[in-house]
């Protein structure tokens, strides 16, 4: 009767046991109790047991010792510090796995084709996401901080939508950047065709900051990348309205203006021939194409028709007509595109 006894108090032990597995592995594997999705921070040096602690904690889990058993039983246990996204459907493995494979929430800065640098930093500066160590924004000074040895910042960093983790600094965002440009310029040199007249890649990095700023419209990139090549192979000046722009700086009011294009700067391309010295802004991929693969034809001139894109010109007289079909209603203080006669051969 003894043996009876104790056989039947180890079987009902035995059963509330796998009763007991059951219910766990049965909470285990179920979603966590969340009601929307969370954001969660591993810190540095967080061990498994902490985050489902923390977990239990807040309320999303039972039993985190449970939880902790089945998932070390799996082999899951080293995770990585930073912010991760916790779903309502989401279990316990489901969040863990996703710490330990380091699938973190990404951020974004998005830098656009024909900013300057100092946009570029702007726009880090307004990101919440980002660490900020760039207090000092002299030019010098940040250069130096990103290890860049350039005299001159602008052009050198490419333009695109960069993601990161919260916490990574403006400078190592920038040093990305600054990599694509060097990879994308190379590959744009490497490629280069027999016309071009840019002779060294910071030539070509130049021409295209100008292409950039000319036109939004990618297919007339090469057509004006074109205009600007047999210009500078006639010995034409470019007289581009961008770099006289960028060349007045804080002084430039949003109204471009005879009188600016007859003041002189190391970037008015209406008082100086050739290349500006250094890019006005930051190209992308496209730019930086037609820059070493110019169209071919006879074209000169182009005038801004009004919807983004230009009509070309081969001569001056058909130039001045698209300037009085295209722009009969602007002031004659503000006209831009079609200089007095000695001054022709207006790119812009």
């Amino acid at each position: 009767m003894i043996k009876r006894l104790i056989v039947i108090a180890v079987l009902l032990m035995v059963g509330a046991g796998f009763g007991a597995a059951f219910y766990l592995k049965d909470r285990i594997d179920s979603p966590m109790a969340l009601t929307s999705e969370q954001t969660y921070t591993v810190p540095s040096g967080a061990s498994l047991r902490r985050v489902l602690n923390d977990f239990e904690a807040k309320g999303w889990i039972q039993y985190a010792r449970a939880h902790e058993l089945w998932l070390r039983y799996q082999e899951q246990t080293a995770i990585q510090r930073g912010e991760y996204r916790v779903s309502p459907d989401d279990t316990s493995s489901d969040a863990v796995n996703r710490m330990i494979e380091g699938r973190k929430i990404q951020y974004s800065v998005q830098f656009i084709e024909g900013w300057t640098f100092r946009q570029f930093l702007v726009a880090l500066a307004a990101n919440e996401a980002v660490n900020h160590t760039l207090t000092d924004t002299d030019t010098a000074s940040v250069l130096e901080k990103l290890d860049i040895d350039q005299q001159h910042p602008e052009g050198w960093f490419f333009p695109d939508t960069y993601l990161f983790e919260r916490g990574t600094a403006d400078v190592d965002i920038l040093r990305q950047a600054h990599q694509r440009m060097q990879q994308e310029l190379s590959r744009a040199w490497e490629n280069r065709a027999e016309s071009t007249q840019v002779d060294t890649p910071y030539e070509a990095l130049i021409l295209a900051s100008i292409i950039e700023r000319e036109t939004g419209a990618a297919f007339e990139r090469p057509e004006i990348a074109g205009v600007f090549s047999r210009r500078l192979a006639q010995n034409m000046r470019l007289q581009t309205d961008p770099t006289v722009i960028y060349g007045l700086g804080e002084d430039f009011s949003g109204n471009l203006t005879r009188s600016h294009l007859r003041q002189d700067t190391p970037y008015n391309t209406y008082t100086r021939s050739g290349l500006p010295p250094t890019p006005i802004a930051n190209p992308g991929r496209g730019a930086l194409e037609a820059a070493v693969d110019p169209a071919e034809g006879t074209t000169l001139f182009f005038v801004a028709r009004g919807d983004g894109t230009h009509q070309f010109s081969d001569t001056y007289e058909e130039h001045n007509q698209a300037v009085r079909q295209y722009q009969r209603f602007q002031r004659r203080d503000d006209y831009r595109s079609a200089p007095p006669a000695e001054e022709q051969g207006d790119g812009s």
